[in-house]
């Protein structure tokens, strides 16, 4: 099994190049949807952030209020802290159980971890290969406030609760730049695929030999 960690600042182009893994026949294990059924309604994680955050927190349905949520946490790094140390150990082990479960079906399964906060939560040496996806962080903000309506300060917190981009570039062993088109970034992935089966295939004949 070749276990790779994808990562990129938030509206760098991850979720394109993650979309084009699955595509790919990679198992592709999204940190953000295991983040959200760490909190489902009902959860113990739930009731956790309830307690650490208030009901503030809650929809009218009950529902964690993301937005709500972000607007505590992104300007405090405290506050990110408390809800990282409720979420984090959920999301590691519902993506240990996805893996566990894809090398029980296939042992040479290539299996991607879609982690946007790889390198903030110090994961980087936990991989095969570590991918980042980079666009500057001003082109990210811009992308933020065009495409999906967020204030600039707001973009400007989001951008600045992550890791720099020389920290992340740092970690990096691939990086995919994410300043072009999808069809740009999707290329760039159908690459390194094609390099990776040349390294998987090589380290094989190495270990029959």
């Amino acid at each position: 099994m070749q276990r790779i960690g994808l990562t990129g600042g938030i509206a760098a182009g991850k979720s394109v190049a993650a979309r084009r893994f699955d595509e790919l026949g990679a198992v592709v294990v999204d940190a953000d949807v295991l983040a959200r059924q760490a909190v489902a309604p009902g959860s113990a994680g739930l009731a956790q952030v309830v307690a650490q955050f208030g009901s503030e927190v809650l929809d009218a349905d009950g529902m964690l209020d993301r937005p709500a949520l972000a607007r505590v946490v992104f300007p405090d790094p405290d506050a990110r802290a408390r809800l990282d140390a409720i979420v984090h150990p959920v999301v590691r082990r519902l993506a240990a159980e996805i893996e566990a479960a894809a090398a029980a079906r296939d042992a040479g399964a290539v299996v991607v971890h879609d982690i946007p906060l790889l390198v903030e939560t110090g994961q980087e040496k936990d991989f095969h290969v570590v991918v980042v996806v980079h666009a500057p962080a001003v082109l990210r903000v811009e992308r933020l406030v065009r495409l999906r309506g967020m204030l600039r300060s707001d973009a400007e917190a989001r951008v600045a609760a992550q890791a720099r981009d020389e920290e992340r570039l740092a970690a990096a062993d691939v990086v995919l730049d994410g300043t072009g088109s999808d069809a740009d970034l999707v290329r760039q992935v159908d690459e390194l695929w094609e390099r990776l089966a040349v390294e998987q295939a090589d380290e094989r004949a190495a270990d029959a030999s």
